[in-house]
C-alpha cells in the first residue's frame, strides 16, 4: 500500500511502520480532546495527557492490526508487514485465506480485539473515577473505551475493504462456494457504503454546517477506491483462473551480479539481449534487486568502471519475490509492475534465482486468457510456403 514508512520494530516477528501522515491524525485526536478535556485539570496535565491517549489510540490501532495478522499466519497466509496510515492500518497479507473458515477468523479477529480493548479501558475508567474523580485521566480512558468500540463497529460495516466486507465475503463464500462471487459482493457493497457515507459527509457539512462532515467524505472517498480496486481485483483473478507463475515466468533469465561494475554489465551479453529488465542477484544466486537501462543513466560515463551495479539497482522487494507455483492472480494483486521497470524475480525452495516475470509477461497472459489462449503458451512453429499459400483468400 504505502512504499515510503519509518519502520517501529517488530512484534511477534511481524514488521510494523508508520507512513507520515500518521503525524496529521495524532495531532488531530491531541487538539481535539485537549479542548475536551478543558476544565478537568490545569493545562499542564490536559495536554501531556491528551497526547498520551491519542498515542495509546494509535498502540490499539496496532493491536487491532497483529490480531488479523497473528490470526492470518496461524491459518497458513504469509504476513508482509503492518503499515499505520491517516486514516487507521493496514495488515499486508502476501496470500488470500485457502478457506470461507478461515476468512472469517481473520476478518473477525480485529474487531473482536478493539471490542475487548474497550472493555479493558472501560473497567480502567472506573477504577480511576474512584481514586481521581471526574479528572482529566478517567475523561482520557473513557475516551479511549467509546473510541475502541466505535472502531470495531465501524469495522463490522458490510463492505470491503472493511473487516465487515471480510466477514461479508466469508459468509458468501461459504454458501455458494464461489470465492470469486463472494469477493465482488463484498467490493459492491463497499463501494454502496463509500457514497452513502460520502452523501452523509455533505449533508453534514451543508445543513448542519459541522466540519466533521470532511472526515465522512475522506472515508467514503477511501472505500470507494478500495473497493473499485478489489472489484478490479476480482475481474483479474478471474481472467487468470488457476494460471500460475511457472507458466508465464521467463525460465533461467539473465542473471546480473551485483559485484559487477556498470562498465562490466555494459561490455556484457546483455546489451544484445533485447531485455529491459534484469534481475541481480547476490554471490550465491539470490536475487537482491532489480535493474533496468534507466536505472544507469544517472551514473556519469567516467564513473561506470568503479560503480557497482548493487549500488544503482533499486532493492527487490519481500512482496515481488514469487515461487513458481504461485497463483499468478496472487502476485500480480500484491505488486505493481511498471513496463520497462520492475520484475517479480521467481526462486526455488533454496532461494535461488529460476525464472523472471515483468509487467509484459503480466498484460500478455491476462490478454491471452480473455481471448481463451493458454496464457503461458509461448511456442512457435513458423508456418511453411504451402501453409501460408493456403491460407491466402
Amino acid at each position: 500500500m504505502f512504499q515510503q514508512t519509518v519502520p517501529l520494530g517488530r512484534i511477534a516477528g511481524i514488521r510494523i511502520g508508520a507512513h507520515w501522515s500518521v503525524l496529521v491524525t495524532i495531532t488531530l485526536f491531541v487538539w481535539i480532546l485537549g479542548l475536551q478535556l478543558r476544565g478537568t485539570g490545569s493545562p499542564a496535565l490536559v495536554w501531556p495527557i491528551a497526547v498520551c491517549a491519542a498515542v495509546a489510540l494509535f498502540a490499539c490501532l496496532i493491536a487491532h492490526e497483529l490480531a488479523h495478522s497473528i490470526v492470518a499466519r496461524r491459518h497458513g497466509v504469509r504476513v508482509e508487514r503492518i503499515v499505520l496510515w491517516m486514516l487507521g492500518g493496514a495488515s499486508e497479507l502476501r496470500d488470500e485465506p485457502r478457506d470461507a473458515s478461515g476468512d472469517l477468523r481473520i476478518a473477525i479477529a480485529g474487531p473482536a480485539t478493539s471490542f475487548a480493548l474497550g472493555v479493558v479501558f472501560a473497567a480502567a475508567a472506573v477504577v480511576a473515577d474512584a481514586v481521581w474523580p471526574d479528572s482529566a485521566v478517567v475523561a482520557a480512558l473513557a475516551w479511549l473505551t467509546v473510541t475502541n468500540i466505535v472502531l470495531a463497529l465501524f469495522n463490522l460495516l458490510p463492505g470491503a475493504p472493511l473487516d465487515g466486507g471480510r466477514v461479508l465475503r466469508a459468509i458468501v463464500w461459504w454458501r455458494t462456494g464461489d470465492r470469486l462471487r463472494a469477493a465482488t459482493v463484498a467490493a459492491r457493497s463497499g463501494r454502496l457504503l463509500g457514497t452513502m457515507l460520502v452523501v452523509v459527509g455533505a449533508i453534514d457539512i451543508i445543513a448542519l454546517r459541522q466540519l466533521g462532515g470532511l472526515w465522512l467524505i475522506l472515508l467514503g472517498w477511501f472505500l470507494q477506491t478500495a473497493a473499485n480496486s478489489e472489484l478490479a481485483v476480482a475481474g483479474l483473478r478471474h481472467r487468470l483462473g488457476g494460471t500460475t507463475v511457472r507458466d508465464v515466468m521467463t525460465r533461467t533469465p539473465m542473471a546480473v551480479p551485483g559485484e559487477w561494475t556498470i562498465a562490466q554489465l555494459l561490455g556484457s551479453d546483455a546489451p544484445h539481449t533485447g531485455h529491459r529488465v534484469f534481475p541481480v542477484v547476490d554471490a550465491v544466486g539470490h536475487p537482491t534487486g532489480v535493474l533496468a537501462w534507466s536505472d544507469l543513466l544517472s551514473t556519469r560515463a567516467e564513473a561506470r568502471a568503479t560503480t557497482f551495479v548493487r549500488s544503482v539497482a533499486r532493492p527487490l522487494r519481500a512482496t515481488a519475490i514469487a515461487r513458481q507455483d504461485e497463483l499468478l492472480a496472487d502476485v500480480a494483486t500484491r505488486v505493481v509492475l511498471r513496463p520497462r521497470l520492475d520484475a517479480v524475480a521467481v526462486v526455488d525452495s533454496s532461494g535461488h534465482l529460476t525464472g523472471l516475470i515483468t509487467a509484459t509477461d503480466l498484460a500478455t497472459a491476462c490478454d491471452r486468457s480473455a481471448l481463451g489462449l493458454p496464457p503461458g503458451e509461448t511456442s512457435y512453429r513458423p508456418a511453411t510456403d504451402s501453409t501460408y499459400r493456403r491460407t491466402q483468400p
